[in-house]
């Protein structure tokens, strides 16, 4: 199996990031050491605007034109799905409960969102309400997810004390799951941004932009 060819690899302007999405030229990325959510810059690596997550913000998907954040919150971490606003901030009024009170990270298919379930090692496709409408089975614990074409991509291990990782993608209509590439590091988030991947190393402090060679 080939391994994935770093582009860039870049000091995050977050300590310990989380969560990564792409949208219209913007990186959107949390921090799970200062509880932001921040816009940054791909072309010259700025930090723009920035707001305090509600929890601690793990993964993130945009969704017309607006942000939806998987928030751990309270004592026992339980999971809600929060609203939030560009340039504005999070919108107190909404909250979705994560199913089974767990997920990571999210997806979004132009219709629905995706909640990806780290241990249970399942991606749940769920309804504007919270039901859950299909489940995807990955073949290792899930620690990034992203749609792109037919494929959720997924960043995962068979155990997050290592750095075997390894980029993974499943067919949504035959749900057939392949591994793509290894991941020589300790990767959270998965983001795509029409030509290359990026993730995070996290407790490095570091975002990689990485492609996967020979990949159809």
């Amino acid at each position: 199996m080939t391994t994935i060819r770093e582009i860039r690899r870049l000091t995050a302007p977050f300590q310990r990031p989380q969560g990564l999405v792409w949208a219209n030229d913007t990186l959107w990325m949390t921090s799970l050491a200062t509880s932001q959510v921040g816009a940054v810059n791909p072309q010259d690596w700025t930090l723009g605007w920035t707001t305090e997550a509600p929890g601690k913000p793990y993964g993130l998907a945009y969704v017309a034109n607006e942000l939806r954040v998987i928030c751990g919150e309270t004592a026992e971490d339980n999971r809600f799905i929060r609203r939030c606003v560009p340039h504005e901030g999070f919108d107190p009024d909404f909250g979705l409960p994560c199913p089974d009170d767990t997920g990571s990270q999210l997806g979004y298919d132009g219709e629905s969102l995706y909640v990806s379930q780290w241990y249970r090692q399942r991606v749940l496709r769920i309804s504007a309400t919270g039901e859950v409408l299909d489940t995807y089975h990955s073949p290792h614990q899930i620690c990034g997810q992203v749609i792109v074409g037919d494929f959720i991509y997924l960043m995962g291990t068979d155990d997050e004390s290592t750095t075997d990782f390894l980029l993974t993608r499943i067919h949504r209509v035959t749900k057939e799951a392949q591994d793509i590439a290894q991941v020589p590091f300790q990767a959270r988030a998965l983001a795509h941004d029409g030509t290359d991947f990026w993730t995070n190393h996290r407790e490095a402090h570091q975002t990689v932009c990485f492609a996967v060679d020979g990949m159809e």
